[in-house]
């Protein structure tokens, strides 16, 4: 019945309406397609722009690294350091490890301080100690602090080797400074605590106190 009306209703309208609610349909389809066009273009527009972006952000990123490179190649560092911080050993017995170390290649101050862990040397100390045997008169045989002494030579030769140092043209320079001890249970005495800090600076270079 619908469709009878509908056809009923057209057939009553004159050619020249029917001409015309065509072609404004047709200019309305028309419209949305391209609407439709601009969205997608516009979108994928957007999308370009973004990829741009992208690009010249990672090469200005890939430019300061090189640059940063560069810098750091030109760089190099002269000598190397380890510090040891609040160390559990004697203050008397870090300076005596220091003067005996001070000055002397880092391969020979490591097996220096091996054979005073193993008590086959003693460290030369002075006040009213014991003699030992050998060249020296009086001494002892740290071995806490000279265990101690043996890991920081031992990550400061690292780290010389890292920064590509001939450690055949460097020498040891040192140096042990109390820290802060920490007083005891019930407060009967304090703590042994020592700062360390050991160089490696070429021959012929001057000791920074």
């Amino acid at each position: 019945m619908e469709e009878t009306k509908l056809k009923e209703d057209t057939s009553k309208k004159p050619l020249g309406v029917l001409d015309t609610e065509k072609k404004i349909a047709v200019d309305v389809t028309k419209t949305e397609d391209k609407v439709v066009e601009h969205k997608i273009t516009q979108k994928q527009a957007d999308k370009e722009i973004k990829q741009e972006v992208k690009e010249e952000i990672k090469e200005d990123t890939d430019e300061d690294k090189k640059i940063e490179k560069k810098e750091i190649k030109r760089t190099k560092k002269t000598e190397a350091v380890v510090n040891g911080k609040s160390l559990f050993i004697s203050t008397k017995h870090a300076v005596a490890i220091c003067n005996l170390i001070r000055g002397k290649n880092i391969d020979k101050a490591i097996s220096i301080l091996e054979d005073a862990e193993k008590m086959k040397i003693a460290v030369p100390m002075r006040g009213e100690i014991p003699h030992r045997k050998g060249k020296i008169m009086s001494g002892r045989y740290p071995v806490k602090a000279a265990k101690e002494f043996i890991n920081l030579l031992k990550s400061l030769k690292a780290n010389a080797l890292m920064n590509e140092l001939e450690l055949e043209k460097y020498k040891i320079f040192c140096k042990a400074n109390i820290a802060s001890r920490p007083y005891r249970r019930f407060g009967k005495g304090r703590f042994k605590r020592t700062h360390v800090e050991i160089k490696l600076i070429a021959l012929g270079g001057r000791k920074n106190k």
